[in-house]
C-alpha cells in the first residue's frame, strides 16, 4: 500500500491526466474501495459497476481534491460511497420489510483482506468508534459502513429522524475529537 503522500502524488498527476499515475492508483487502492462498495451493495455484478463509476469520477475530479480537507484515500472511498448509497436508494425492487437482514449490523470481524490492510489510521478509527456507546457504534456503523438512510436507522432505533440526525452528528464530533481532528 502506497503512503498518503505518495497517494496525493498520484491524484495531482491524475488531475495532470496521466495515465500511468491513475494506473497506479487504481492498482494500489481498488481493493479497499471495492470492499467499501461490496459491503453496502452486497451484489458484486452491482459494486464492479459502481467501482467503474468511481475511478471514472476520480479521473474527472482529481483536480478538485484537497489534501489538507481529506485523505487521499478518505476522498475516494467517499466517491465510492456515495454512488454505492445512491444505487441503494434508487433500487426500489425490495423493502427493508421484504429484506429483513439488511437491518442487520455488518459482521464484526472484518475479511481476512480487510484486516491484513489495516492501517495505523484505520485502527485508530476504529478504536474512536469503539469508546462510544454500544448504540452510537451500531448507529454510526450501520450509516457510514453499511449505508443506511437517516429514515432507515429511525425506523431501527425507533427514534425521530432529527434526533438520529443529532446523535450522528455528535457521534462524528466526538469521534473527531478523539482523533485530533
Amino acid at each position: 500500500m502506497l503512503t498518503p503522500a505518495e497517494l496525493v502524488g498520484l491524484i495531482e498527476a491524475v488531475a495532470k491526466r496521466d495515465s500511468a499515475a491513475f494506473e497506479r492508483l487504481y492498482a494500489a487502492t481498488r481493493a479497499k474501495l471495492y470492499g467499501v462498495v461490496l459491503r453496502i451493495l452486497r451484489r458484486q455484478d452491482l459494486a464492479e459497476e459502481v467501482i467503474q463509476e468511481t475511478y471514472v469520477k476520480i479521473w474527472n475530479s482529481a483536480g478538485q481534491f484537497n489534501p489538507t480537507m481529506s485523505s487521499p484515500i478518505t476522498w475516494m472511498a467517499s466517491i465510492a460511497r456515495n454512488r454505492a448509497i445512491d444505487i441503494v436508494r434508487k433500487r426500489t425492487e425490495a423493502s427493508l420489510e421484504e429484506e429483513p437482514q439488511a437491518m442487520e449490523v455488518a459482521a464484526e470481524s472484518a475479511d481476512p483482506l480487510a484486516r491484513r490492510e489495516m492501517t495505523e489510521e484505520l485502527k485508530r478509527l476504529l478504536e474512536c468508534i469503539g469508546r462510544l456507546e454500544p448504540d452510537r457504534q451500531r448507529l454510526v456503523l450501520l450509516a457510514y459502513y453499511n449505508g443506511w438512510s437517516r429514515e432507515q436507522l429511525a425506523q431501527k432505533f425507533a427514534a425521530p429522524v432529527n434526533t438520529v440526525k443529532t446523535w450522528l452528528r455528535r457521534s462524528m464530533l466526538d469521534i473527531r475529537q478523539c482523533l485530533g481532528l
